[in-house]
């Protein structure tokens, strides 16, 4: 695809995404982007020049070109859920965005851990968080994290420390930063890492967009940890979500024996207990290799 076509059909998407037509969502129209094949196909679907007059339409899509220049200028890449740049494990998940905005390099195929739990952090959570955010990059394994305080900030800044690679998955757009005393974290992680929003780059933190962050993360990696989150952490959602996805999740004790909703989980597939780093390391290096066996299986099949 050409640099006009892959901009016209970008912004076509962010167009379709502002004018809604019939109401949808925006999972709705990502999965009509998906099943139509294009936003241009979904453009002619879904508004066949009968819902809005033409002149609307198109200048929605214009101011669409103009913002997406703009961004681009600020350093901001920009991926359609179409797009062969849009990472396929979030793809694959039922709550995937229509577009993710990044900073930073994008790594095809890397292997990556969510590293999760509580803002208000106690001393060992921040221990364990970074005992395995070091032992989990010494392997190679990509740590995704939030950017929150607490657990988030230990997995992201320990990787750093270590020569790892890190993701850092935001509930604001990418002009924006939350916390605000996270701002050095998140330019260092743009720089080294990776940045990740599904939020328009000017959105600030309102409370919805967290549970959608966490939906992604758990999309982007194999497998989520939880080092340590209470009753109503947004740890928990992520833990479920992941459940949901298929995806495994591994409870460190901390949880298990602090929270109802971890020994509740207990009882779901997928779903481990780690009482050590070793255990999780030991348990991410099984997971994905077991994934990684099944990709090669169905791979074959295919051909």
């Amino acid at each position: 695809m050409s640099g006009a076509s892959r901009l016209h059909e970008h912004a076509t998407l962010v167009a379709l995404l502002r004018l809604r037509p019939h109401r949808m969502s925006w999972v709705q129209l990502a999965e009509a982007v998906l099943e139509h094949g294009s936003a241009e196909a979904a453009w002619t679907a879904l508004l066949g020049g009968q819902l809005f007059p033409d002149e609307a339409a198109e200048h929605a899509r214009d101011q669409a070109r103009t913002d997406l220049q703009s961004w681009h200028d600020d350093g901001m890449a920009f991926w359609a859920i179409n797009d062969a740049e849009y990472p396929a494990r979030v793809r694959d998940i039922h709550q995937s965005p229509p577009f993710l905005f990044s900073r930073g390099t994008r790594l095809d195929g890397d292997v990556a851990v969510s590293v999760v739990g509580s803002r208000a952090a106690s001393e060992r959570g921040l221990e364990m968080a970074q005992s395995v955010a070091k032992a989990l990059s010494a392997q190679g394994v990509t740590i995704i994290a939030g950017l929150a305080a607490g657990i988030d900030t230990a997995a992201h800044e320990t990787a750093l420390q270590h020569g790892g690679r890190t993701v850092a998955v935001i509930g604001t757009g990418l002009g924006q930063t939350y916390p605000a005393a996270n701002r050095a974290l998140q330019e260092r992680i743009a720089r080294d890492g990776l940045v990740i929003s599904q939020f328009w780059p000017e959105a600030p933190p309102r409370q919805q967009n967290f549970p959608m962050r966490n939906a992604v993360m758990s999309g982007y990696g194999h497998a989520t940890v939880v080092i340590e989150a209470g009753e109503t952490s947004g740890a928990r959602i992520q833990a479920r979500l992941a459940v949901e996805h298929g995806r495994p999740v591994i409870l460190s004790d901390l949880v298990v024996t602090s929270t109802q909703w971890g020994r509740a989980l207990l009882d779901r597939p997928n779903v481990y207990v780690a009482r050590s780093t070793q255990d999780v390391t030991d348990m991410v290096g099984e997971l994905v290799q077991r994934a990684e066996s099944l990709t090669a299986r169905l791979d074959a099949i295919s051909v």
